[in-house]
């Protein structure tokens, strides 16, 4: 395994490691070999987490090797040999530690248990797994008992627990000791799955065992929240005083802080509070009274650990609280009352509960919730959620020791006291009140209270976090930019800092901001703008064509839950739903447990499956991995930004000015507002790289996301990739092109089982459901696989070389009888978009029936001296085949001469137009009767039929006439080839393209709708004679580039 030197301390990686890598590296050493703290930005995919375990444990062996040699001096070994080791390993160590310090431990913490179980596994890639593991988790992960392991509530967990444990009746726990040092508990790391899978089959439990593994362990891996809220950490047993406490994956540590110091409580609560306790009394009165109790009944006994003096005093506590909250003065209908943070101590004062009498509160209140939860002869079996609920209250409001003036102060500071009203959930009900009496309350006629103590200063636990006697603090994610505003909120010195660059190149990831949707409407996703039809309908065609360019997995992230539900819900009514299932199938984020890891597995499943073309996530949560195939792209459709009139967010606001203009420096409340929405972009945007050699497409879907002062938020290494497209089609060619390449330059996943190469060509995507609206002009294309092999460039040359037939100019248009005044239009059109102008054309684009149902006339036409009446009516698919075969040389002269002006260079307009101009005809819709006349009008004279005959065969009108064949030919042909999506979004770029001369955007679909399949080729090569001249060279390119690839 290579090795590397990094600040005088060897360290041993999986392969040789890149310069971001060692950059990384050194700043850790450095941090532990100063004892200081570091903030270090690494991007997702950069090995950040192993590198973080490597240099740890690198330098935690040179620390423990220091130790060892300084003990053995001590003992009396060789003293030059001892006193030259232990000055390198000193060098190596740093001296920032105490000549007496033990080792310290190594206390790694992450969000979730699964990023702590992916930590583990890096872990054991590596030479350092030797070392001693512990990793703490809860008992909802851990307990095996087959009756504590059923209950789903994790307080009443706790407390059952508790009391086996205390009363010896566990048979796990009674284990432990005994096999805590067994061979397959010791020797290697083992996560939380390992060690519930060794405790089942060695019948431990797995929870205390991994408290007796971290007494000492090297490494203990523990959720975060065990850190930074008190509660948690004394009741894990956590240590930190003289050990290195490692934040990963830390851009939620500043949330995490504020939300371990801050609580909920409601007046609801507090009447549970009455009720249990007064429950509890009635049934100690029953007991005492023997009243109920057989006499050979052992189940129900007294409780030893509390009286009924206990539960007097509680009872009243509790009622003179409920007193005070309900005189708290509150407006009807007002958003609620706001006070200063100690005014919560003034409250609880009112009911007698102080600093001085915590103690003694906490201790009835923790047997209380035991007797409660755990008493199997309980009418109120496993209760105590009230109780529970402000025994957390007293321990977050109590939470220093050490109570004083100065703690006041500060709290007042950092907290603010938020009542409001509670919504009422029943209409009525009845409980105990006072000392017995039986009071029936009608809840609707009493307005309750929400008792929000929430804190505002994410420095409050951060300081107390650090005062816990800790070496170093070091945090680190691939999202902590800007590094100086978060710092500054955390209020703790980081004098090491670092923002590393991607280990990507850039034909690796492509990031560009959508402005306008396919539609051409604004994607602005602002609270003002995302309930309009308009933008929601935008944005699922955005999403829709995205989905038929991009391969595999898809992942969509909205700003919030309900926003995700009403872009849903609304895309199911317009049938956008159905049209992007119909290429991708779609998994919405639950929000349980238990669901989002169902929805998981399926979807994974999706992409792994040959027959499909991947999956669609829409998500609201970052926390996910799509790694590979699971997520080439990733659709941020929306800023994140918190509920603007929240109490609790513009209270946060009001606090950050208040601090600001107080000590000059910090953020601003519009700052920190702005702030919180691009953090979790940059979440988000991690999601889709996830290591050196992965690829994918990051989709920006608000035009907010262009403007200079939000790029400055994002993540370093994501600025130099950023692209801005005003106008949707160049945004779909260059993902097209990315994703070519991304396939031809890069290592690509094992295959799917059974799924065909993607070596060979495009995949045809399959035919959506429902029809594509007018205006969408947007691409339908399969994922980008296109890979040409030299069969393939066969089949192109066999294609372009098919002869090109311009007999059939009128077969599938209706025209009528034109007079000579419609005749005479100056600068007339010779494009295929005349027969896509609605005031001048019959061909309509959006018709998506048979031609078959067209009924045609012609009535009187003139060849020479001799009359002919032709009428042909076609009535199925027979007839049609045989009017496509086109008109004689007669007919074929007539048409054209219809369609030559004055200047021999337009058609009429009047020729493309209804019947009486009444409505514009739909082809196959209605049947209708057109005529054509052999009359026509040159300058001021007609021109007789033979002469247009002899000018044509003469070969003078010849361009004319081959252009409008051309046109009705290439109409035939895209019909015949597209299903009726295809033909929908064809008809819209074309008449798009008319009107803008939007190049971009017409190549984009048509390369998404004809370079998919090698047969569709030539009517992308043919579409070249429809466009201006200054686009023609440009288009050859085009064609270049995507066809002969």
């Amino acid at each position: 395994m290579p090795e590397v030197v990094l600040e005088g301390v060897p360290v041993r990686f999986p392969f040789e490691p890149y310069e971001v890598q060692k950059a990384y590296m050194s700043k850790v050493i450095q941090c532990l070999q100063q004892g200081v703290n570091g903030i270090l930005e690494s991007p997702t995919g950069t090995g950040k987490t192993l590198c973080l375990l490597c240099s740890t444990l690198a330098w935690l062996e040179v620390k423990k090797a220091e130790h060892k040699a300084r003990l053995h001096n001590v003992a009396g070994g060789d003293a030059d040999f001892m006193s030259s080791l232990s000055s390198q390993l000193k060098a190596g160590s740093g001296s920032a530690w105490g000549e007496k310090n033990a080792p310290p431990k190594i206390i790694y913490s992450s969000r979730t248990h699964s990023q702590l179980s992916q930590a583990v596994n890096e872990l054991k890639r590596t030479t350092y797994s030797y070392l001693k593991v512990a990793v703490l988790g809860s008992r909802d992960q851990m307990c095996i008992h087959p009756e504590v392991s059923k209950e789903t509530n994790n307080n009443n967990k706790v407390h059952m627990c508790q009391l086996r444990v205390k009363a010896k009746t566990c048979y796990f726990n009674n284990q432990v000791e005994a096999k805590k040092d067994d061979p397959e508990v010791r020797q290697k790391a083992l996560d939380i799955e390992d060690l519930v899978k060794v405790g089942r089959k060695k019948t431990f439990c797995p929870y205390y065992m991994a408290r007796e593994l971290k007494q000492d362990a090297d490494i203990i891996f523990l959720p975060y929240n065990y850190l930074l809220d008190p509660k948690s950490r004394k009741a894990h047993g956590v240590e930190l005083q003289g050990n290195i406490v490692i934040f990963d994956e830390a851009h939620n540590v500043e949330k995490m802080c504020e939300e371990a110091a801050s609580l909920q409580i409601r007046s609801t609560d507090i009447a549970l509070c009455i009720d249990e306790v007064t429950q509890v009394m009635k049934k100690m009165q029953e007991m005492s009274e023997g009243s109920n109790i057989a006499a050979n009944d052992v189940s129900e006994v007294m409780p030893e650990d509390f009286n009924a003096d206990d539960l007097y005093t509680l009872k009243a506590l509790f009622l003179e609280l409920e007193k005070a909250i309900d005189s708290i003065p509150i407006k009807m209908g007002d958003t609620g009352t706001t006070y200063p943070g100690s005014y919560m101590f003034e409250l609880l004062e009112k009911a007698e509960i102080t600093h001085h009498k915590k103690n003694v509160i906490l201790e009835v209140l923790e047997k209380l919730v035991q007797y409660l939860t755990t008493n199997s002869a309980s009418p109120f079996q496993r209760k105590g959620a009230g109780l529970q609920k402000f025994s957390e209250l007293i321990k977050v409001v109590f939470s220093k020791d050490n109570f004083s003036l100065q703690h006041m102060e500060y709290v007042k500071q950092c907290y603010k006291v938020h009542v409001s009203m509670e919504e009422n959930k029943k209409k009525g009900g009845a409980r105990q009140d006072g000392w017995g009496a039986v009071k029936t309350t009608n809840v609707s006629n009493k307005v309750g209270r929400v008792i929000s103590y929430w804190c505002f200063n994410p420095g409050f636990g951060m300081k107390d976090l650090s005062e816990q006697g800790i070496k170093c603090i070091l945090l680190t994610s691939g999202t902590l930019c800007p590094l100086e505003s978060f710092t500054s909120e955390l209020q703790v010195s980081f004098p090491i800092q670092l923002e590393n660059p991607h280990i990507i190149q850039r034909h690796q990831v492509w990031v560009g901001t959508i402005c306008n949707g396919p539609d051409g409407f604004n994607l602005n996703s602002s609270y003002q703008n995302r309930s309009d039809p308009r933008y929601i309908s935008s944005l699922g065609q955005t999403i829709l064509n995205f989905s038929r360019i991009v391969p595999d997995g898809l992942l969509i992230f909205f700003p919030s839950y309900p926003i995700m539900r009403s872009c849903r819900d609304e895309w199911q009514n317009s049938g956008i739903w159905g049209r992007i299932s119909a290429t991708k199938p779609i998994f919405v984020e639950p929000q349980t447990k238990d669901e989002f890891h169902n929805a998981m597995t399926e979807y994974y499943q999706k992409i792994n499956d040959p027959a499909l073309k991947g999956a669609c996530f829409m998500a609201v949560s970052e926390g996910l991995d799509f790694a590979n195939r699971n997520g080439r792209a990733v659709i941020i459709t929306g800023l994140p930004y918190p509920p603007f009139k929240d109490p609790r967010v513009m209270l946060k606001q009001k606090y950050l000015e208040e601090t600001r203009l107080k000590n000059k420096v910090g953020l601003t409340g519009q700052e920190w507002y702005k702030l919180e929405a691009s953090r979790a972009v940059n979440q988000a945007i991690g999601r889709v790289i996830r290591h050196k050699d992965d690829y994918g497409a990051i989709i920006l879907c608000d035009n907010r996301f262009a403007a200079p002062n939000f790029r400055t938020q994002l993540s370093a290494w994501v600025r130099p990739f950023m692209n801005s497209y005003s106008t949707f089609g160049p945004a779909l060619r260059d993902i097209i092109q990315f994703f070519k390449n991304a396939q031809v330059l890069l290592p690509q996943p094992e295959e799917k089982s059974g799924k065909p190469s993607i070596s060979a060509a495009y995949e045809e995507p399959p035919a959506a459901v429902g029809a594509a609206p007018v205006h969408a002009h947007a691409l339908q294309a399969a994922p980008a696989r296109l890979v040409v092999s030299d069969a393939t460039r066969q089949k192109i040359g066999q294609a372009l070389a098919e002869k090109e037939d311009y007999n059939n100019m009128w077969s599938n248009m209706n025209y009528k009888k034109s007079d000579g005044a419609s005749e005479k239009r100056e600068g007339g059109d010779k494009s295929l978009f005349s027969a896509l102008e609605k005031k001048t054309s019959v061909v309509d684009f959006n018709s998506l029936q048979s031609t078959s149902q067209v009924s045609c006339k012609y009535d009187t036409l003139q060849v020479g001296n001799k009359k002919r009446k032709i009428k042909i009516v076609s009535k199925g698919e027979k007839d049609l085949a045989d009017f496509l075969k086109g008109p004689g040389p007669s007919q074929a002269a007539s048409q054209a001469s219809q369609g030559v002006t004055a200047e021999g260079t337009s058609c009429s307009p009047e020729m493309f137009s209804s019947p009486g101009n009444s409505q514009e005809l739909i082809s196959g819709a209605q049947k209708s009767t057109t005529k054509a006349s052999s009359s026509g009008v040159l300058g001021s004279g007609k021109v007789s039929t033979s002469a247009a005959v002899a000018a044509i065969s003469s070969g003078k009108e010849n361009g004319e006439t081959k252009k409008l064949g051309s046109i009705a030919d290439y109409i035939k042909d895209v019909k015949s080839q597209l299903n009726k999506e295809q033909y929908g979004l064809f008809s819209s770029a074309v008449k798009n393209y008319q009107k803008s001369k939007d190049y971009d955007t017409v190549v984009g679909t048509l390369a998404s709708l004809f370079s998919q399949d090698v047969e569709h080729h030539r009517l992308f090569r043919k579409f070249e004679q429809f466009l201006s001249k200054d686009h023609r060279l440009a288009f050859r390119q085009s064609c270049e580039e995507m066809l002969d690839r």
